[in-house]
């Protein structure tokens, strides 16, 4: 049966009573505004017309409804769509967009093709669909929190910058000149020398490289060459700091640097020997068609060496892929970045960090209630400190390192701070050197033979290894407490794999390392260190 205009129905219809003219009203309003919203969804499904057929059908939408939308509205309001068109088009009365339950929203804008008298009338639903407060559970993780991150912002800013002047009050600046640049500094000229004659190791490794691409020395004296090579460089600079009693930020930064070249050695010459061994083993069409990512096999380059130590990667190969151009002003606002935020580090450590490891015990011999109140006051300024080395390292230094080698590959971290386990954490923070683990260790170990686990421990074992020398040896003390610290993250990585399995719950874990890594772990090293050292300091004196 089909519809009849709403003028159609006033004319030829008796005088209704006031119910009647009430529901018929209401009637029309649903129909025509189904009906809209059903042409609507038609129009939409359909492609874009031409010019040509726009201003043929735009004189036709002019006039009368086509039969088509007519048989359309039979459909809806007489078929068994009834229903769903009158849900539509309460919607619609409401100024609302009606949603399917897909995600979809449909209907009209609000106020679109409805006269302003029928919008959200008394008489038109207000709930028609069951739907969660934002902040339930089965509906938290579905919506925005950018408010809230903004609001968490403001009071951090706030809170914090009543803290910096109460500080600032009570105790005056306690930052010293000496922090900066010191007489002590002037004699570690033995470590700068040390850092520019790091360079002969790449250089030997070059010509070691040179002589077996042609065949000069056997396989077994090339990698016996590479092991002295690599051993070498990482023994010249932990002698030098432990002959020179020089200061521990600089033995720090020279022992980094030897970490860093001792890696990029190894890498170099694992990958060399790879390639032959794999260029012997393998015809070309082979090799190309199974391992298509190996590149070029043709000779050694000192350009291509040149560029991997200075490039901010430790995985060498031939060729890396390369931005079009440097982009100078970024460049430039990235440095000014560097040096602000390198500045907060060190008002931080003046500030905050010295006067609280200067007033406490050592926390192994002391009070238990004064360690862990001196352990909790740590935590906070430790972690900011910690959070500004990592942004001026990871993103800032490598970012500006790659812009200026027009270096591809920037993805030098990950999103580490939504880490579920600390097993994800060790595998997103620090890219670089977790790249270079999976290929020079963990890897080689499963080909070799080995399990998954003894790979893991190995891996930790070496980690471990390379964080006590870079502490220990400027501190120049032995006690192991990073290489504990390195070796407790197994269990730590079995308990929150553990939580997460057990609760289901992301949130779990990322608390759980949040507070054994930040809360606990780096205060509890800064203030070991710190005694110790200053128990060295006192007997030598």
């Amino acid at each position: 049966m089909a519809i009849p205009s709403d003028q159609e129905t006033l004319e030829g219809a008796p005088e209704p009573s006031l119910g009647s003219d009430l529901q018929s009203s209401r009637r029309r309003r649903l129909h025509s505004a189904a009906a809209a919203v059903v042409v609507q969804e038609d129009s939409s499904k359909t492609s874009l017309p031409s010019a040509e057929d726009s201003n043929t059908d735009s004189g036709e939408d002019s006039g009368v409804d086509t039969s088509s939308d007519a048989d359309t509205r039979d459909r809806v309001v007489d078929g068994v769509d009834r229903e769903e068109g009158e849900e539509k088009a309460g919607s619609v009365l409401n100024g609302e967009k009606y949603d399917d339950g897909a995600g979809r929203a449909e209907g009209q804008e609000a106020g679109v093709g409805v006269p302003a008298k029928f919008l959200y009338r008394a008489s038109a639903p207000a709930h028609q669909k069951v739907k969660e407060s934002p902040l339930s559970s089965d509906a938290i993780f579905k919506q925005s929190h950018a408010g809230l991150f903004n609001l968490c912002i403001v009071v951090l800013i706030a809170v914090n910058g009543r803290l910096i002047i109460e500080n600032l009050m009570k105790y005056g600046l306690l930052i010293r000149a000496g922090y900066w640049f010191s007489s002590k500094s002037l004699t570690d000229w033995p470590l700068l020398m040390c850092c520019l004659t790091l360079s002969a190791f790449p250089l030997g490794a070059f010509m070691v490289e040179k002589l077996a691409r042609h065949k000069f020395i056997s396989e077994p004296v090339v990698i016996t060459l590479h092991v002295i090579i690599t051993t070498a460089e990482i023994l010249y600079p932990v002698i030098v700091i432990l002959r020179c009693d020089s200061a521990v930020l600089s033995g720090i930064t020279l022992m980094l640097f030897a970490s860093v070249v001792w890696l990029k050695l190894v890498s170099y010459a694992h990958t060399n020997y790879d390639m032959r061994t794999l260029s012997k083993s393998l015809d070309k069409e082979d090799l190309y068609s199974n391992c298509p990512e190996i590149g070029d096999l043709k000779g050694v380059s000192f350009k291509s060496l040149v560029y991997f130590m200075v490039a901010p990667t430790l995985c060498y190969q031939p060729n890396y892929p390369r931005t079009t151009c440097i982009r100078k002003g970024w460049v430039i606002r990235q440095l000014v970045k560097l040096v602000i935020f390198t500045g907060l580090m060190g008002f931080i450590i003046e500030q905050y960090i010295n006067p609280i490891v200067q007033n406490s015990q050592h926390p192994l011999k002391g009070n238990f209630l004064n360690a862990v109140e001196r352990v909790l006051k740590l935590s906070v300024p430790t972690l900011y400190v910690w959070l500004c080395m990592f942004y001026c390292f990871f993103h800032l230094w490598l970012n500006i390192l790659a812009e200026l080698l027009r270096f591809g590959d920037r993805e030098f971290y990950k999103d580490w701070w939504n880490a579920k386990t600390v097993e994800e954490y060790w595998r997103m923070w620090n890219m670089p050197v977790h790249r270079w683990m999976i290929r020079h260790v963990y890897f080689p170990c499963l080909r070799n033979g080995s399990s998954k686990v003894v790979a893991i421990l190995i891996a930790f074992l070496l980690s471990a290894l390379f964080h006590e020398i870079c502490i220990a040896v400027p501190c120049h003390i032995f006690k192991f407490w990073a290489f504990i610290g390195i070796m407790f993250q197994i269990p730590l990585v079995i308990l929150t794999k553990y939580l997460q399995c057990k609760f289901r719950n992301s949130m779990v874990g990322n608390m759980t390392f949040w507070f054994f890594f930040s809360i606990l772990g780096q205060p509890m090293c800064v203030l070991l260190y710190f005694h110790d050292v200053m128990n060295r300091k006192v007997r030598s004196e």
